[in-house]
Order: C-alpha cells, then sequence, then structure tokens
C-alpha cells in the first residue's frame, strides 16, 4: 500500500465499527414511532418530516460529532449551510436519518437509516441500516461489501452479472417521470426477459449489492443524501452509478443537494453497454 492509501484503509479501520453501531441506535430511535400513527410535517420542498426522522438525527449529529470533531455533519435535517462554508470542506459525513419517509409514514419496513464518509466528493464508505429487521449494509470500493444481520453474522456482498436475455430492473415506489417510463419500455423491448421490482428507499442500492437485481436506473429527483451511502455498498460490490454522460456520480459541494439522473449497474455485465447505449 501507498502512504495515501494506508492512511485512508487505517481511517475506515477505526470509524466503520462506531458508524455501524451509531447507525443500529438511530434506527432504534425511529422505531417507537414506526406504525403508532406519527404525525406528519412539511417540509418547505414539499417533502415530509415525522418525529421519527428528528430522533435518528439527534442520534446521529450528536454521535459522529463525538467520534470525530474534525468531520463536518451535512444532514437531511440540518442542511442550512451556505456554500461557501461547504466548499471549504475536503471530508464530511452526509447523513440521511431516515430514507423512505413515505415508506415508513405508511408502515412499510422499507425504510433506511443512511451514513456515508465523502472526502473530496467522493464516498469513501457507507452504512445503511434497516431498523425493522435490525440489518446494516456497508461498504466501499476500496473494501468490498457486507451484510450484517441481527444476529451478528457477517456476510460479504457481490453484484451479479445476469445472463444477457435476462435483466431484473429496480424502480421507486413512489417516484417515477415521463423519461424514466420511456428507458424502462425501451429496456423491456431489449430484454423480453425482464423483470421489474419496485423496492422503496436505499434498499433499491442494496438488493443490486446482494445480487437480487441488476440495474436502477433513475431519471427522476434525489438529493446526494438519499444515494451517499448505497452509493458506498455498491461500489464495494462490484457496481457504480453513473450520471447520463457516463461519469461517476459525485458529491462535491454545490449550490443545490440535488443529483442529476444517474444509473446504477455492474462494472462487468455481458448486457452493460447496451443498456448504456439506450440511454
Amino acid at each position: 500500500l501507498t502512504p495515501a492509501a494506508w492512511r485512508v484503509n487505517s481511517m475506515i479501520d477505526s470509524l466503520i465499527k462506531p458508524v455501524l453501531e451509531l447507525v443500529r441506535a438511530a434506527g432504534q430511535a425511529t422505531l417507537p414511532y414506526w406504525q403508532a400513527g406519527v404525525a406528519v410535517q412539511t417540509k418547505a420542498d414539499d417533502s415530509p418530516v415525522t418525529a421519527a426522522d428528528i430522533a435518528a438525527h439527534k442520534v446521529l449529529a450528536a454521535g459522529l460529532a463525538a467520534l470525530d470533531a474534525s468531520i463536518p455533519v451535512l444532514s437531511e435535517e440540518d442542511c442550512a449551510i451556505a456554500l461557501s462554508e461547504r466548499q471549504q470542506w475536503t471530508r464530511w459525513w452526509l447523513v440521511d436519518p431516515l430514507d423512505g419517509t413515505k415508506e415508513f409514514i405508511s408502515g412499510s419496513a422499507e425504510y433506511t437509516v443512511n451514513v456515508a464518509l465523502v472526502e473530496r466528493g467522493e464516498v469513501v464508505f457507507g452504512v445503511v441500516g434497516v431498523p425493522v429487521t435490525d440489518s446494516v449494509y456497508y461498504g466501499g470500493a476500496a473494501f468490498g461489501a457486507f451484510c450484517r444481520d441481527a444476529d451478528g453474522a457477517i456476510r460479504s456482498l457481490q453484484m451479479r452479472t445476469a445472463p444477457q436475455d435476462e435483466l431484473v430492473v429496480l424502480a421507486s415506489k413512489r417516484h417515477s417521470s415521463p423519461e424514466q417510463e420511456a428507458l424502462l419500455q425501451g429496456l423491456a423491448a431489449q430484454f423480453p426477459r425482464l423483470h421489474l421490482l419496485n423496492v422503496g428507499s436505499s434498499l433499491k442500492f442494496c438488493q443490486m449489492a446482494e445480487g437480487a437485481a441488476d440495474l436502477y436506473p433513475r431519471l427522476a429527483p434525489t438529493s446526494q443524501w438519499d444515494t451517499a451511502a448505497a452509493q458506498g455498498v455498491l461500489e464495494g460490490a462490484g457496481g457504480q452509478v453513473l450520471n447520463l454522460q457516463g461519469q461517476a456520480l459525485t458529491y462535491a459541494a454545490q449550490e443545490s443537494y440535488l443529483n442529476p439522473h444517474f444509473i446504477a449497474l455492474p462494472q462487468q455485465a455481458p448486457w452493460r453497454e447496451q443498456v448504456l447505449a439506450s440511454l
């Protein structure tokens, strides 16, 4: 290892275990509100927020600050931070305390707690907790991807490369667009054995990392905190998240927190170029 790589690996080793525990604790803080008729408020962007979002945010904000006060925290629930300040950061936490709030409100188990460590706009590692099952996914391009279940058993994750005539495509349960529907229709014409799965929150990326799906196109709005942690898991499992120009999705400071449209797919698959050409 180069000295720089050694420093990065040492940093990951020192941070990953306590972050796993923090994400689990934040998930547990949401459970008293789950399926309990929690009150819902509407934020300025018309997205919903509940007491569970705030409870998880408080656990993560305090815990990450205690872990290393030199690393700033950018959370969906505390994001009114000037661009001029964020542009000075070289390393920061990118946090979604409760991803899939609409799933949570409906009583679905498909919501997650997301924490990513970002350095110079690139994900170093991400942690995605699933509170209802007490499982947690984590990974990064430098060290692989893993899932720890409620019993503490850990298994490694690897994306599959599906047969060229079969494709399992993930879609959001609640968010689409005319562009996305057109893309799905085009894929169905190219791949007669196409299967469409509807999954909520960042679990879509985790399903891919586990080898249960092949492709996740998102031609509808997302924010940086929606994707960063799960992107780390996917990259550790041999996947990529690309914008529609074929470049890796990054998180450099910008005025808006919105992501460009993207597609998540394996780094290697026989059908990869065919799908990218259809964009």
